[in-house]
Protein backbone atom coordinates (compact mmCIF):
# COMPACT_ATOMS: atom_id res chain seq x y z
CA UNK A 1 0.00 0.00 0.00
CA UNK A 2 1.66 3.28 -1.04
CA UNK A 3 2.91 5.53 2.07
CA UNK A 4 1.21 8.48 0.48
CA UNK A 5 -2.28 6.95 0.99
CA UNK A 6 -1.72 5.64 4.26
CA UNK A 7 -0.64 9.48 5.45
CA UNK A 8 -3.71 10.61 3.66
CA UNK A 9 -6.07 8.03 5.11
CA UNK A 10 -4.84 7.82 8.28
CA UNK A 11 -3.02 11.19 9.35
CA UNK A 12 -4.12 13.68 11.37
CA UNK A 13 -4.65 16.11 8.52
CA UNK A 14 -8.81 15.20 7.63
CA UNK A 15 -10.83 15.27 4.86
CA UNK A 16 -14.21 14.39 4.07
CA UNK A 17 -13.03 11.90 1.47
CA UNK A 18 -10.74 10.51 3.71
CA UNK A 19 -12.70 10.20 6.47
CA UNK A 20 -15.52 8.21 4.26
CA UNK A 21 -12.82 5.72 2.99
CA UNK A 22 -11.72 5.24 6.13
CA UNK A 23 -15.17 4.91 7.47
CA UNK A 24 -16.08 1.61 4.84
CA UNK A 25 -12.35 0.21 5.48
CA UNK A 26 -13.13 0.00 9.00
CA UNK A 27 -16.69 -0.50 8.46
CA UNK A 28 -15.72 -3.93 6.53
CA UNK A 29 -13.16 -4.60 9.84
CA UNK A 30 -15.79 -4.60 12.45
CA UNK A 31 -18.42 -6.63 10.41
CA UNK A 32 -15.94 -9.24 9.94
CA UNK A 33 -14.50 -9.43 13.42
CA UNK A 34 -17.82 -9.08 14.64
CA UNK A 35 -19.16 -12.38 12.63
CA UNK A 36 -16.19 -14.42 13.27
CA UNK A 37 -16.23 -13.76 16.76
CA UNK A 38 -19.96 -14.49 17.01
CA UNK A 39 -19.02 -17.87 15.38
CA UNK A 40 -15.95 -18.16 17.68
CA UNK A 41 -18.16 -17.54 20.95
CA UNK A 42 -21.83 -17.68 20.24
CA UNK A 43 -22.04 -13.64 20.82
CA UNK A 44 -21.64 -10.00 19.16
CA UNK A 45 -19.42 -7.57 20.24
CA UNK A 46 -20.16 -4.97 18.13
CA UNK A 47 -23.14 -2.98 19.99
CA UNK A 48 -23.30 -2.43 23.48
CA UNK A 49 -27.31 -2.30 23.07
CA UNK A 50 -27.43 -5.87 22.62
CA UNK A 51 -24.69 -6.50 25.31
CA UNK A 52 -26.79 -4.68 28.25
CA UNK A 53 -30.12 -6.62 27.39
CA UNK A 54 -28.26 -10.04 27.36
CA UNK A 55 -27.08 -8.86 30.56
CA UNK A 56 -30.26 -8.34 32.20
CA UNK A 57 -31.77 -10.91 31.10
CA UNK A 58 -29.73 -13.46 32.24
CA UNK A 59 -29.90 -12.35 35.38
CA UNK A 60 -32.96 -12.57 35.54
CA UNK A 61 -32.93 -15.99 34.47
CA UNK A 62 -30.64 -16.84 37.27
CA UNK A 63 -27.66 -17.42 34.61
CA UNK A 64 -25.48 -15.15 36.59
CA UNK A 65 -22.19 -16.31 34.60
CA UNK A 66 -23.23 -15.14 31.29
CA UNK A 67 -24.89 -12.05 33.10
CA UNK A 68 -21.22 -11.59 33.83
CA UNK A 69 -19.46 -12.15 31.13
CA UNK A 70 -22.23 -9.50 29.47
CA UNK A 71 -21.51 -7.10 31.64
CA UNK A 72 -18.01 -7.14 31.27
CA UNK A 73 -18.78 -6.69 27.47
CA UNK A 74 -20.45 -3.31 28.24
CA UNK A 75 -17.13 -2.09 30.26
CA UNK A 76 -14.76 -3.52 27.85
CA UNK A 77 -16.43 -1.19 25.25
CA UNK A 78 -16.11 1.81 27.71
CA UNK A 79 -12.78 1.01 28.40
CA UNK A 80 -11.95 0.76 24.73
CA UNK A 81 -13.44 4.31 23.84
CA UNK A 82 -11.71 5.56 26.88
CA UNK A 83 -8.22 4.25 25.93
CA UNK A 84 -8.53 5.36 22.46
CA UNK A 85 -9.52 9.36 24.40
CA UNK A 86 -6.34 8.76 26.30
CA UNK A 87 -4.30 8.18 23.48
CA UNK A 88 -5.30 11.09 21.09
CA UNK A 89 -5.35 13.06 23.73
CA UNK A 90 -2.12 12.00 24.29
CA UNK A 91 -0.54 12.71 21.01
CA UNK A 92 -2.57 15.90 20.60
CA UNK A 93 -0.74 17.21 23.62
CA UNK A 94 2.66 16.53 22.33
CA UNK A 95 1.93 17.18 18.48
CA UNK A 96 2.15 13.97 16.97
CA UNK A 97 1.12 12.90 13.40
CA UNK A 98 0.32 9.33 14.60
CA UNK A 99 -3.13 10.82 17.20
CA UNK A 100 -5.26 8.72 15.20
CA UNK A 101 -2.53 6.17 13.78
CA UNK A 102 -1.93 5.05 17.78
CA UNK A 103 -5.19 3.56 18.37
CA UNK A 104 -5.71 1.74 15.16
CA UNK A 105 -2.35 0.61 15.62
CA UNK A 106 -3.61 -0.98 18.84
CA UNK A 107 -6.69 -2.42 17.30
CA UNK A 108 -4.69 -4.42 14.72
CA UNK A 109 -2.23 -5.75 17.79
CA UNK A 110 -5.61 -6.84 19.51
CA UNK A 111 -7.24 -8.23 16.23
CA UNK A 112 -3.70 -10.21 15.71
CA UNK A 113 -4.05 -11.04 19.27
CA UNK A 114 -7.57 -12.96 18.73
CA UNK A 115 -6.14 -14.93 15.93
CA UNK A 116 -3.26 -16.00 16.73
CA UNK A 117 -4.47 -17.08 20.31
CA UNK A 118 -7.64 -17.94 19.77
CA UNK A 119 -6.88 -21.41 18.51
CA UNK A 120 -5.71 -22.10 22.29
CA UNK A 121 -8.08 -20.96 24.18
CA UNK A 122 -10.57 -23.25 21.93
CA UNK A 123 -10.18 -26.24 24.14
CA UNK A 124 -11.56 -24.46 27.17
CA UNK A 125 -14.29 -22.71 26.27
CA UNK A 126 -14.89 -21.26 30.07
CA UNK A 127 -11.66 -19.29 29.49
CA UNK A 128 -12.66 -18.85 25.57
CA UNK A 129 -15.87 -17.00 26.38
CA UNK A 130 -14.83 -14.08 28.59
CA UNK A 131 -11.42 -13.29 27.27
CA UNK A 132 -12.89 -13.13 23.67
CA UNK A 133 -15.75 -11.28 24.34
CA UNK A 134 -13.67 -8.76 26.58
CA UNK A 135 -11.22 -8.95 23.88
CA UNK A 136 -13.43 -8.15 20.95
CA UNK A 137 -15.78 -5.41 22.70
CA UNK A 138 -12.60 -3.47 23.80
CA UNK A 139 -11.35 -3.41 20.23
CA UNK A 140 -14.92 -2.34 18.77
CA UNK A 141 -15.17 0.64 21.43
CA UNK A 142 -11.66 1.69 20.75
CA UNK A 143 -12.50 1.93 16.62
CA UNK A 144 -15.74 3.23 17.27
CA UNK A 145 -14.38 6.30 19.48
CA UNK A 146 -11.44 6.44 17.62
CA UNK A 147 -13.52 6.91 13.55
CA UNK A 148 -16.10 9.20 15.91
CA UNK A 149 -13.43 11.61 17.00
CA UNK A 150 -11.68 12.03 13.59
CA UNK A 151 -15.01 12.58 12.07
CA UNK A 152 -16.21 14.74 14.40
CA UNK A 153 -19.29 12.23 15.11
CA UNK A 154 -20.58 11.87 11.43
CA UNK A 155 -19.71 8.46 11.22
CA UNK A 156 -20.05 5.18 12.99
CA UNK A 157 -18.12 2.08 12.17
CA UNK A 158 -19.08 -0.67 14.88
CA UNK A 159 -22.93 -0.66 15.37
CA UNK A 160 -25.39 -0.15 12.43
CA UNK A 161 -28.97 0.97 14.01
CA UNK A 162 -27.73 4.95 14.04
CA UNK A 163 -26.64 4.08 10.03
CA UNK A 164 -30.04 2.63 9.42
CA UNK A 165 -31.76 5.28 10.54
CA UNK A 166 -30.28 8.27 8.84
CA UNK A 167 -29.97 6.64 5.85
CA UNK A 168 -33.86 6.40 6.43
CA UNK A 169 -34.29 9.49 7.11
CA UNK A 170 -32.50 10.87 3.98
CA UNK A 171 -34.13 8.57 1.97
CA UNK A 172 -37.65 9.43 3.29
CA UNK A 173 -36.36 13.06 1.76
CA UNK A 174 -35.47 11.63 -1.42
CA UNK A 175 -38.95 10.10 -2.27
CA UNK A 176 -40.65 13.13 -0.45
CA UNK A 177 -43.62 15.16 -2.85
CA UNK A 178 -41.95 18.61 -2.68
CA UNK A 179 -45.65 20.83 -3.47
CA UNK A 180 -44.37 23.93 -3.82
CA UNK A 181 -46.10 26.12 -0.89
CA UNK A 182 -45.05 30.29 -0.20
CA UNK A 183 -42.68 31.03 2.17
CA UNK A 184 -41.54 27.01 2.89
CA UNK A 185 -38.12 25.54 1.86
CA UNK A 186 -38.06 22.75 0.10
CA UNK A 187 -37.83 19.36 1.61
CA UNK A 188 -34.48 17.63 -0.07
CA UNK A 189 -32.20 14.81 0.66
CA UNK A 190 -28.31 14.74 1.35
CA UNK A 191 -27.42 12.34 -2.04
CA UNK A 192 -23.90 12.48 -0.50
CA UNK A 193 -24.81 11.63 2.81
CA UNK A 194 -26.92 8.66 1.12
CA UNK A 195 -23.96 7.65 -0.17
CA UNK A 196 -21.55 7.25 2.71
CA UNK A 197 -24.55 6.00 4.96
CA UNK A 198 -24.89 3.26 2.35
CA UNK A 199 -21.38 2.46 1.74
CA UNK A 200 -21.42 1.77 5.60
CA UNK A 201 -23.99 -0.64 5.62
CA UNK A 202 -22.62 -2.41 2.56
CA UNK A 203 -19.12 -2.39 3.54
CA UNK A 204 -19.99 -3.97 7.10
CA UNK A 205 -22.11 -5.97 5.54
CA UNK A 206 -19.94 -7.57 3.35
CA UNK A 207 -17.16 -7.74 5.96
CA UNK A 208 -19.67 -9.82 7.91
CA UNK A 209 -19.84 -12.27 5.09
CA UNK A 210 -16.21 -12.31 4.26
CA UNK A 211 -15.92 -13.14 8.38
CA UNK A 212 -18.21 -15.90 8.86
CA UNK A 213 -16.95 -17.50 5.43
CA UNK A 214 -13.33 -16.72 6.39
CA UNK A 215 -13.73 -18.06 9.78
CA UNK A 216 -15.65 -21.07 9.10
CA UNK A 217 -13.51 -22.44 6.36
CA UNK A 218 -10.05 -20.91 7.81
CA UNK A 219 -10.69 -20.24 12.15
CA UNK A 220 -8.94 -17.97 13.73
CA UNK A 221 -6.33 -17.29 11.64
CA UNK A 222 -8.66 -14.96 9.21
CA UNK A 223 -8.63 -12.52 11.23
CA UNK A 224 -4.24 -12.04 10.95
CA UNK A 225 -4.22 -10.68 7.36
CA UNK A 226 -6.76 -8.14 8.75
CA UNK A 227 -4.89 -6.99 11.31
CA UNK A 228 -1.41 -6.95 9.31
CA UNK A 229 -3.46 -4.39 6.62
CA UNK A 230 -4.32 -2.16 9.77
CA UNK A 231 -0.52 -2.22 10.93
CA UNK A 232 0.56 -1.37 8.20
CA UNK A 233 -1.74 1.65 7.90
CA UNK A 234 -1.25 2.58 11.34
CA UNK A 235 2.93 2.05 11.23
CA UNK A 236 3.30 5.04 8.54
CA UNK A 237 2.32 8.26 11.43
CA UNK A 238 4.00 6.59 13.52
CA UNK A 239 7.20 5.78 12.00
CA UNK A 240 7.17 9.52 10.55
CA UNK A 241 6.60 11.10 14.28
CA UNK A 242 9.66 9.04 15.00
CA UNK A 243 11.63 10.44 12.63
CA UNK A 244 10.70 13.92 13.73
CA UNK A 245 12.03 13.25 17.25
CA UNK A 246 14.57 11.51 16.27
CA UNK A 247 16.05 14.05 14.51
CA UNK A 248 15.23 17.01 17.01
Amino acid sequence: MPVAYARFLIGRQRSYRADRQLGWSLAFVAGAINAGGFLAVGQYTSHVTGAVSSAVDHLVLGDIGLAVTSFAAVMAFLLGAMTCAIMVNYARRRDLTSEYALPLLLESLLILAFGLTGARLAHSRALLLPVTVALLSFLMGLQNAMVTKLSERVIRTTHMTGIVTDLGIELGKLVYWNRRREGLPPVLADRERIRVLGGLLLAFAVGGLTGAFGFKHIGYGFSVPIALVLAVLALVPAIDDARRLTAR
